[in-house]
């Protein structure tokens, strides 16, 4: 649940929040039986307890193939990620990584926590894996393959260019994104999307990540991860650690900005990929992470806490965002929603304002000229009235008796 201070200024959070902690609550409830595909739903709710709501919305059969979809590409960035590892100790397992799933008894103990633990028993995701319907495992195996060739190029490859940028995104995430799309067309729930707009789908998540996580990749021991690329960032320091100091915040902004702009390129690409889905459940399951990342983006542009510690929404609007996100005239409506935002912050002296605006405006365009965005009252900016301490507490206590016997009733049924 959100804190009561949270509470308190955004008082319309508590009902989501209250649906989002039944949910989460049910989906742990709905871990199957057997021990390795609840290895894997366990696992899952660990390592992503978003995505591991997100995903609830699909039918059981995709919903299998994309869990495990998302926990060999999650082991395969735990070997990327090590930066214990060594380099020629590394390269060979990601290049084979798309062999091992079909190995039920191969396992490398790599990472740290919960992602420790996938890799010392990955047998149980390979165990699951060889479950799957073969159009599963040839696309999953294909997207493997794919991806580990290209972490591995980026193993010994600095991102120099906005080309790079863009082809290191495209491994890592994009390949994500044409892969989802081709598990969704062996449900025969979807036709085949272009591979340039899945592609899009999975840039723009992952440069909103690349963004919002530059403190912790530039402080990663016993190597900094550098994934801005030097195109950008040379232009306002000499050194992209530079940006993390307060004597640079002003050039840190602005460079942040810039790459906060960068990300924007892929937003229409992003909107025509979702309006062209036609299953609900895939829909909300494409849609809600894109509307994060917008909001997300929002936060993040022209705020110099990107560089001091962790930007998040908080977890009220993400509750409203997986409660509000159902059709694509909600996603019209907070693209747009988000997008005002943004603007809002645009500061004219900013060396990419223009560009930013224009950015901005693209979007909003897009969302206008669907004609479907919803006559609502946004819950994304500020509007609502705030409740008095006692009013809260009031909420809290209905709440907590209500919780109570929500978990009562499910106990008494097991």
């Amino acid at each position: 649940m959100g804190s009561l201070g949270a509470i308190l200024r955004h008082p319309s959070d508590f009902y989501p929040l209250m649906k989002l902690k039944m949910a989460a609550s049910n989906a742990e409830k709905q871990i199957p039986p057997q021990p390795h595909w609840g290895f894997c739903y366990s696992m899952l709710h660990k390592v992503s307890r978003s995505f591991a709501l997100v995903i609830q919305q699909l039918g059981t059969e995709l919903r299998d193939a994309v869990c495990i979809f998302y926990l060999v590409l999650r082991a395969l960035d735990t070997v990327e990620d090590d930066t214990s590892i060594p380099t020629d100790v590394k390269v060979p397992i990601l290049k084979a990584f798309h062999q091992h799933v079909y190995d039920n008894e191969w396992h490398f103990s790599c990472g740290t926590k919960e992602y420790k633990v996938l890799m010392d028993q990955f047998h149980h995701v390979s165990t699951a894996f060889l479950e799957l319907g073969k159009r599963y495992q040839e696309a999953i195996e294909e997207i493997t393959k794919r991806m580990g060739a290209g972490m591995a190029k980026f193993i010994c490859k600095e991102v120099e260019t906005i080309d790079d940028y863009d082809e290191y995104c495209h491994y890592v995430a994009g390949l994500v994104g044409l892969g989802l799309s081709k598990l969704f067309h062996a449900s025969g729930a979807e036709d085949l999307a272009p591979d340039s707009l899945s592609n899009s789908m999975g840039l723009f998540l992952q440069k909103t990540n690349i963004i919002r996580d530059y403190l912790e990749d530039i402080n990663e021991i016993p190597k900094s991860r550098m994934f801005w690329p030097r195109q950008i960032w040379s232009n306002y320091v000499n050194k992209l650690e530079d940006l993390k100091y307060e004597e640079n915040s002003e050039k840190a902004v602005q460079c942040l900005n810039d790459m906060v702009t960068n990300a924007l390129t892929h937003v229409e690409d992003c909107l025509t990929y979702m309006s062209a889905l036609r299953d609900p459940s895939i829909f909300r399951f494409c849609a809600i992470p894109q509307v994060m990342a917008i909001g997300t983006l929002a936060l993040c542009y022209n705020n110099i806490e990107v560089f001091r510690g962790v930007v998040k929404m908080r977890r009220g609007l993400t509750a409203k965002i997986i409660d509000r996100t159902r059709t694509m005239a909600d996603v019209y409506g907070a693209f747009y929603d988000f997008s005002c935002m943004l603007k809002s912050k645009v500061d004219k002296n900013d060396p990419n304002a223009t560009k930013t605006l224009s950015r901005i405006e693209a979007t909003q365009k897009s969302c206008r000229d669907a004609g479907l965005r919803n006559k609502r009252k946004s819950y994304i900016l500020p509007s609502e009235p705030r409740y008095s301490f006692v009013q809260v507490l009031v909420l809290l206590i209905i709440l907590a008796i209500f919780l109570a016997q929500f978990f009562a009733s499910r106990s008494s049924n097991y």
